[in-house]
């Protein structure tokens, strides 16, 4: 009898997966995709914007939240149709997905770094943004997000049975978490990487504010446009770091009604997930107005013409 009222709930939850979450998530993910596929080609086609540390640094959140976003849809096709996957694989994907996790908030910090800079150190700005410096910041922030998912991936070969690792399972991240101090480490090492990055988005939060205060009328405009930028920069750290903590809050509801546990993980999923992720195209794609017209220009196949009245004007003419 047990076994029927559960077979019946399982059912009752994948129709309830397929017919109503599947479908709104695939469109929120279809559009995010296709905003930042839209973006990388705009990028890509200016030299100017491949020369400009910030718009570099803009280019690698939206290859890394495309990158993160494919692969949680991957990991949430199968997990909604019970689909189990061969181990190995999963954990590559539950590592990579680890990865690009924490690289978003890093490249945030350092865009925050970059306007840091560029505003309060205008005269060296151009000395401090070359490409050499460019490498090596890449190099720090691909170096610091792997070392939670390497940690994981070499603590959980050293715990796991082999015939295990051979097997077939429900893939998720938890999976690699069976062992409590797996767990509580990796959330040891998230909580040091989350604060020390909101000390440094304050740091430069508060400088570009003194620095708004004190700028003429003429530099006033961009100083202020940069100190909302920090601050929406902020507000998507802020999401980050709630959706570290949104397993604990899961986990209050993981023995009470199923059904409302997976509408809170869903809900969780589509707003500390998606929600953050969608602010980079907006900060850098639509506010930022040199961008923005070669944008359009790409979004409505050339027949809206790139505004000759840019400072940029001869180098973002279109091809």
């Amino acid at each position: 009898m047990q076994l029927t009222v559960n077979s019946s709930l399982n059912m009752d939850l994948l129709m309830y997966t397929v017919l109503i979450q599947m479908p709104v998530f695939q469109v929120l993910v279809g559009i995010f995709l296709f905003v930042n596929c839209l973006m990388i080609f705009t990028f890509l086609k200016k030299e100017v914007f491949r020369e400009d540390t910030r718009y570099i640094l803009f280019a690698q959140t939206l290859f890394v939240d495309s990158a993160f976003m494919v692969v949680n849809d991957i990991l949430f096709i199968c997990y909604s149709y019970q689909y189990r996957v061969h181990m190995i694989p999963c954990i590559i994907l539950c590592s990579a997905m680890a990865f690009l996790y924490i690289c978003t908030p890093l490249t945030l910090v350092a865009m925050c770094l970059e306007r840091y800079v560029a505003i309060c150190m205008p005269l060296r700005h151009a000395d401090i943004s070359t490409s050499r410096t460019r490498r090596f910041g890449f190099l720090i922030i691909w170096g610091i997000s792997s070392i939670a998912p390497l940690f994981n991936f070499i603590a959980y070969l050293s715990v796991v049975q082999s015939h295990t690792l051979f097997s077939y399972a429900l893939c998720s991240i938890e999976l690699m978490l069976g062992e409590e101090w797996l767990a509580q480490t990796r959330a040891l090492i998230l909580q040091i990487f989350f604060f020390c990055m909101i000390i440094v988005v304050l740091f430069t939060y508060i400088k570009i504010m003194i620095a708004a205060r004190a700028a003429s009328s003429d530099n006033k405009k961009s100083t202020n446009k940069s100190l909302r930028t920090v601050l929406l920069h902020t507000f998507q750290l802020f999401l980050c770091i709630v959706q570290f903590v949104t397993p604990y809050i899961e986990k209050e509801f993981w023995n009470g009604d199923i059904m409302v546990f997976f509408n809170v993980r869903y809900s969780n999923f589509v707003v500390f997930m998606i929600a953050p992720r969608c602010l980079s195209p907006l900060i850098y794609g639509l506010r930022d107005e040199k961008f923005f017209i070669v944008l359009r220009h790409y979004a409505c196949c050339g027949f809206h013409s790139v505004s000759q009245t840019l400072p940029i004007q001869s180098k973002i003419r279109p091809n």
